[in-house]
């Protein structure tokens, strides 16, 4: 069908008899009814949160609320903001002003003056989604007039107008995001005096700009996320602001390890043909959940799902590497690929004090081996591998699958471990066997190699008040 070209053209088409009153909230209240009719995917890309968050969000959009999303760094905020867009319409038609005005009732001196000199024949612009969806990063240095706007004097002289002129206001982002959404990431950062501007908008759904005779009922939608550590940290959302954002939604880690796992696959970019064993693939999500557990890991930092995903790309990129260098097809990740991607972990780590005694490399290789152990967990067979190390002897595992796996043969309860495990593939038998060995090194029974490719018998812990005898 053509698009209505001027508004005699629009109102020919009937628009505005069956959208032409809709505000933004029941627009989005309007796709949202129609998507839980039929089924469709409400926020794609977003996994987790089908019985906590989701249903929270629904129940805002279809109240037609403003709302703010809280939780720690990488749990999505920022996604599901951006998500909203999929429930507008796919189209809209606006009077080309910079506040994208209704071309029936539009709100600027602009529009109102467009309607006044062409009538019916008045252009019309047509907006995306994407068009209606304005941003903004809060930071400290963010003022009034970049969210509602000021008087531009360049403009006020080039209409040769004088300062009265209200068509020399430059407006900010609020006013812009008119018909869409406004949405601003971290609010807590925003400046006290800032926050206060937006009551008007919250309260009344509109804004003033300071010193000028100029009111605006504007038809946006604003929404927020915030990190609730922030607000001691570097700010806080000010009480009457958060009166008037009429829902608060939390946000969350995935509570599960396979809610994790879909979340990791789905987001990590990893080479095409490179094999990542279901072993491997956990181990790298439970080390994630490892460090949200442990102590040592600042809670009110938290530990985003960026870790896991990073750390799965580098485990992928280990593997193409060593299969590059050696010749092997298909490249097949192994756990050594989980200790090589450290530079993924201990960046992403906030410590307590007694995390940094320790060092966020070391926190990181442990957390890697108890993860290990963990996800062995009750399997049998370690025990008679433990008993091939007793009298001192060294396994040392080369990249070359071949050859690594000629070595674990002669280890024979490894090997029977490895065989069932990794089937006939070597490559996938040879992970296997490195995977026995580092649960056994995530129990203590086993260290590894100071280069990281061999084992050996775990040194007894020292007794209390003694000191551990370093092998020779």
């Amino acid at each position: 069908m053509k698009r209505p070209r001027t508004l005699g053209e629009l109102k020919a088409s009937g628009w505005p008899e069956t959208h032409g009153h809709r505000s933004v909230h029941d627009e989005a209240r309007s796709n949202l009814k129609a998507k839980l009719r039929t089924g469709a995917p409400l926020f794609p890309g977003v996994y987790g949160y089908e019985e906590t968050v989701i249903p929270a969000l629904v129940r805002a959009v279809l109240a037609r609320q403003h709302f703010i999303l809280l939780g720690l760094r990488g749990q999505a905020k920022t996604r599901i903001l951006r998500g909203l867009t999929s429930l507008l319409d796919p189209e809209l038609p606006a009077l080309d002003t910079p506040l994208h005005d209704h071309p029936l009732s539009p709100v600027s001196p602009e529009g109102r003056r467009l309607l006044e000199e062409a009538g019916d024949d008045t252009p019309l612009v047509w907006l995306t989604p994407e068009d209606r969806y304005v941003e903004k990063l809060a930071t400290p240095d963010v003022t009034v007039a970049d969210l509602i706007g000021e008087l531009d004097p360049i403009k006020a002289a080039r209409r040769g107008e004088g300062l009265s002129d209200l068509e020399a206001v430059h407006y900010g982002l609020v006013p812009r995001a008119n018909r869409g959404i406004f949405a601003i990431n971290e609010l807590a950062d925003l400046p006290a005096r800032v926050q206060v501007a937006l009551f008007n908008v919250l309260e009344e759904g509109d804004v003033q700009v300071r010193g000028f005779p100029l009111r605006l009922p504007l038809d946006v939608w604003l929404v927020f996320s915030a990190n609730p550590e922030d607000y001691t940290a570097r700010g806080r959302i000010v009480t009457p602001l958060k009166d008037r954002i009429d829902a608060e939604i939390r946000t969350h880690y995935p509570r599960t390890l396979e809610d994790g796992l879909v979340i990791t696959r789905a987001e990590a970019r990893l080479p095409e043909g490179v094999r990542i064993p279901e072993f491997v693939a956990r181990v790298v999500e439970r080390v994630a959940f490892l460090a949200r557990r442990d102590p040592r890991v600042d809670p009110a930092s938290g530990v985003s799902q960026r870790l896991p995903i990073a750390l799965l790309e580098q485990v992928a990129a280990g593997a193409e590497a060593r299969a590059l260098a050696q010749g092997e097809t298909p490249p097949t990740a192994r756990p050594r690929d989980v200790y090589g991607g450290l530079a993924a972990i201990t960046g992403k780590l906030e410590l307590e004090y007694e995390g940094e005694l320790v060092g966020a490399e070391a926190l990181a290789r442990e957390l890697i081996a108890r993860a290990f152990a963990e996800e062995w967990g009750e399997r049998p067979g370690l025990e008679t591998v433990t008993a091939w190390f007793e009298d001192g002897r060294v396994l040392e595992l080369p990249d070359e699958a071949a050859t690594a796996w000629e070595r674990v043969a002669a280890v024979e309860p490894l090997a029977e471990l490895a065989r069932p495990g990794g089937g006939e593939d070597v490559q996938e038998r040879v992970a296997w066997a490195e995977f026995a060995l580092e649960a056994l090194v995530g129990r203590g029974e086993l260290a590894r190699l100071e280069a990281g490719s061999g084992y050996r018998k775990a040194a007894p812990a020292p007794a209390e008040g003694g000191r551990e005898t370093l092998p020779p």
